[in-house]
């Protein structure tokens, strides 16, 4: 039989040992996430062959008022694809505001007699966005409300806003006719881009093909071969079966069939010759509009005389808060650069540098103590930018706090409903996230709303070869889902 003293000193190691357990089993999780991954993320990352040193994670209180649930190579700077848009799109939102404009002038030199411009328009771009087709015909069609149907002279472009080099649309990836790779514009229009709309006509045993906008000089075959039978499910790949031939900018030609079962596709394509786009655009949807013209439309620029009088009419663009929703929603890179370099021209003349300086001036009032991003165009269409997760994490916590949160959080995808996620099929929680993908890179980044109640910041950049395998998306829907599950 055990003495007192003895018998005490075992009861006092036992509850020594079970307060140690409890101990233990109360911060497991924090243990856990200090020395791994959770089990999930960390088993379809080992099925798609990616080291955890690939990798860079990090789940902490949209607040900042918690220690990170989860904090994995958070000051790794990496590339983050397009999840640099979020950096872009907030700092315009804190700098502009939701409001935010873009104005286009347009000017009339010239009286007009009996419905006849004597004299030329011009049209000077400031890098609005969203000048799509809609808005270019709209523009045009305030200027026949001037009473001008006939132009004795020529339209003038003024895209001297933005100086910016002649590009190469394919020299990102060798892929010039992807709308992704457009160029920025002070003067951008429809994102000098073209809807090709396929319709089936089975009386004629052909599909329609229509362009938009109609391009001046652009002939177009009309109709292609249409292939009557199977179901819907064998529309796999219609735009190979197609044959397109878009190799000469003054015709577009389909050596191949289009499928009665497809139904109707609309196909963006980006013009085989940029420069010539805009001039082309404006010209065929003038025509078509019944409009009558003497000159040419032509690049030029707005002579002193006039920028210095009120221009005959202006077109405003959507407020910034609904252009953030396209540009986030949907990953519109274009539309991102343009913003990018709206901030630099806030200071003069807009060019990349100018917005490189413009934005890392807010950052550092902003965000002093987090190392600021290596930003090229603001779009995360780039080899170059790099962030931290740690950096990305800041900048949401920052958003969350501030009175632009509703419209951050409005242009962010929501997983499993729409924009970039709509069919992310294995959505089972609620976030709000910005995607990013290029060859090598997959990224995340946003929000999650957890079952306690709580709001989460999420970050989770992978770096690897094997980043595009489903595996690796796998491992951020574990991610996402085991945020919401606290």
């Amino acid at each position: 039989m055990l003495s007192r003293p003895l018998l005490c000193c075992r009861r006092l190691r036992v509850a020594s040992l079970l307060a140690s357990v409890l101990l233990a089993s109360a911060l497991a999780p924090c243990a856990a996430l200090a020395g791994g991954l959770p089990p999930h993320v960390q088993a379809a990352l080992a099925r798609a062959h990616i080291g955890s040193d690939s990798v860079a994670l990090l789940v902490v209180d949209a607040q900042g008022a918690h220690a990170p649930r989860l904090a994995h190579r958070t000051q790794v700077a990496m590339n983050p694809a397009s999840v640099m848009k979020l950096v872009t799109t907030y700092a315009a939102l804190d700098l502009l505001g939701p409001a935010y404009v873009w104005n286009t002038p347009v000017y009339v030199d010239g009286p007009v007699l009996g419905g006849s411009l004597q004299g030329n328009v011009y049209i000077k771009g400031t890098g609005d966005p969203k000048l799509v087709l809609e808005r270019m015909w709209m523009l045009l069609r305030r200027l026949q409300g001037l009473g001008i149907h006939h132009i004795a002279g020529d339209i003038v472009l003024d895209h001297s806003a933005f100086a910016l080099d002649e590009s190469d649309p394919g020299r990102f990836d060798g892929e010039p006719l992807r709308p992704y790779n457009a160029a920025p514009d002070a003067l951008l229009l429809n994102y000098r881009s073209l809807l090709l709309t396929f319709t089936p006509d089975p009386s004629s045993g052909t599909a329609l093909v229509q362009l938009d906008p109609p391009l001046h000089g652009v002939q177009l075959q009309g109709s292609v071969p249409l292939v009557v039978g199977g179901v819907g499910g064998d529309c796999v790949d219609y735009r190979a079966a197609l044959q397109a031939d878009f190799s000469d900018a003054n015709r577009i030609r389909f050596g191949g069939s289009y499928r009665a079962s497809c139904g109707e596709r609309v196909w963006p394509v980006a013009y085989a010759e940029p420069a010539s786009y805009a001039p082309r655009a404006l010209l065929g949807l003038w025509l078509e509009m019944g409009g009558q013209i003497d000159g040419s439309v032509h690049w030029g620029q707005l002579p002193a005389r006039l920028a210095a009088v009120a221009p005959r009419f202006t077109l405003s663009s959507p407020p910034l808060a609904e252009i953030v929703r396209d540009i986030n929603k949907y990953s519109n890179n274009v539309m991102a650069q343009q913003l990018f370099l709206t901030l630099g021209l806030q200071e003069g003349v807009g060019s990349f540098a100018s917005s490189r300086a413009a934005l890392e001036r807010w950052w550092g009032e902003r965000l002093a103590d987090t190392e600021a991003p290596v930003l090229e165009n603001g779009s995360g269409l780039s080899r170059m930018e790099r962030i931290s997760a740690q950096a990305l994490g800041r900048l949401l916590q920052l958003a969350w706090r501030s009175g632009h949160m509703a419209e951050l959080m409005a242009s962010l995808p929501i997983n499993g409903v729409d924009g970039t996620l709509q069919r992310n099929a294995a959505a089972r929680s609620s976030a709000h996230l910005k995607t990013g993908s290029l060859s090598n890179v997959l990224a995340r980044a946003g929000y999650v709303d957890g079952q306690s109640g709580k709001r989460y910041v999420l970050v989770a950049l992978i770096n690897h070869p094997q980043a595009a395998s489903e595996a690796a998306r796998s491992a951020i829907d574990a991610l996402v889902d085991w945020t919401a599950r606290d």
